[in-house]
């Protein structure tokens, strides 16, 4: 920003997001939103809520995991089984740009408010559904975890060491890639398209669909050999000497990426074995002998050790962190991706754009912490805010 220019609206300032989703896939999809400056109000039920709230956490209390995916939102409780609360969130979309929900496919339509009931009521309204299989085809209203996804789309297949079974990973792959960031590109296209247009979509994302369609390399892989590759064995799973993780000397690893040969040489004359170099892509008995020889040499010494010496070499070995270290780690901290708040560290968003500076302006809400004033924008009452809350509606 030049010097003495006004201060810029957040990216998103302006954009008001109904958001019906809780636990994981969704939340994080509409933290985003929020972190860029939209509205996002986070309706729950008048009884249990967001079960994430409660997972995890002593009786009373938030759970931290609930803290790390609701920063920046506010609040609002609606029973939506009572025709009064689907009044209420009908009125809302007046004013919405996005409602976002994570059913199963038809629960919005049963209760009368799925995309067509709203699009009548506002035409430019984009409205997203996040689930398991989609909307529709043969798997659509069966339930799934993001085991189950990555399951179905070919990639948990993948994962594991040469001769062992799939393992698995500690990333929700599914939930994350495919319910938290896939719709972030289609909700926001559908929002230019509808402020251009004045006409609305639904988007419908499947997460199966979204990590079946990042798939690239067991594809590539299936195509070159007219079979699916090989579990661990493949050229970034494992399978070559330049590309793995090796055991150090006190149980901890080093991760080594030495895909390109100038990395590999370099690598090899830092261990000082020169006599390694040949065998930088090589498969079979060739390759595991020399991965045999590489973990050899990478048990002489402690992680720490390693650290020390390959933060001096360019050559992509770099040692594997655990979560409080990757918190302390000094580029992430240059890149401000932990932030404190709720009294603890929260993962900062993953972009940086200029003239925008990211800050956490409100914690995690309460249940319904805002339900009044969230209402009071809407056109209701006092009067009639007081009736809806000694009905249960809110």
């Amino acid at each position: 920003m030049s010097e003495g220019a006004p201060p810029r609206s957040k990216p998103l300032a302006g954009l008001r997001i109904l958001d019906l989703t809780r636990l994981l896939p969704g939340p994080v999809a509409t933290q985003h939103l929020a972190d860029l400056g939209a509205d996002v109000v986070k309706i729950e039920d008048t009884g249990e809520g967001d079960y994430a709230r409660s997972m995890g956490a002593r009786p009373g209390e938030t759970s931290a995991f609930f803290k790390l995916v609701n920063r920046n939102k506010r609040a609002l409780r609606l029973d939506l089984k009572q025709p009064e609360g689907i009044a209420v969130f009908r009125r809302l979309t007046f004013s919405a740009d996005v409602v976002i929900e994570g059913f199963r496919p038809g629960v919005m339509d049963k209760l009368g408010i799925g995309y067509e009931r709203l699009a009548e009521i506002n035409p430019r309204l984009v409205f997203c559904s996040i689930s398991g299989y989609g909307q529709d085809g043969p798997y659509a209203q069966r339930a799934g975890h993001d085991i189950n996804y990555i399951g179905y789309a070919g990639v948990l297949d993948q994962i594991g060491v040469a001769g062992g079974p799939p393992a698995v990973p500690n990333f929700q792959i599914g939930d994350l890639l495919g319910g938290a960031l896939a719709p972030l590109v289609g909700l926001l296209a559908a929002v230019i398209d509808a402020r251009a247009t004045g006409r609305g979509r639904h988007v419908d994302v499947a997460m199966t669909d979204a990590v079946f369609a990042h798939a690239v390399f067991p594809l590539a892989g299936l195509l070159a050999r007219l079979a699916p590759p090989p579990r661990g064995a493949d050229l970034l799973s494992g399978g070559v000497p330049c590309y793995g993780v090796y055991a150090t000397a006190d149980g901890r690893h080093m991760a080594v990426g030495a895909l390109e040969k100038k990395f590999w040489e370099l690598l090899c004359d830092t261990l000082a074995r020169p006599d390694l170099k040949p065998f930088h892509l090589a498969f079979g008995a060739k390759g595991e002998q020399a991965k045999r020889e590489l973990a050899a040499v990478f048990a002489g010494r402690t992680q720490r050790e390693w650290a020390d010496l390959f933060d001096k070499v360019d050559c992509c070995v770099t040692p594997v962190l655990h979560i409080g270290e990757a918190l302390d780690n000094a580029q992430l901290q240059a890149r401000g991706m932990v932030v404190e708040a709720d009294g603890m560290p929260q993962l900062a968003p993953p972009w940086k754009l200029s003239g925008h500076d990211f800050g956490i302006a409100r914690g995690a809400p309460a249940p319904g912490q805002h339900s009044a004033e969230i209402l009071e924008e809407a056109g209701y009452s006092a009067a009639e805010i007081d009736s809806l809350r000694a009905q249960g509606i809110i």
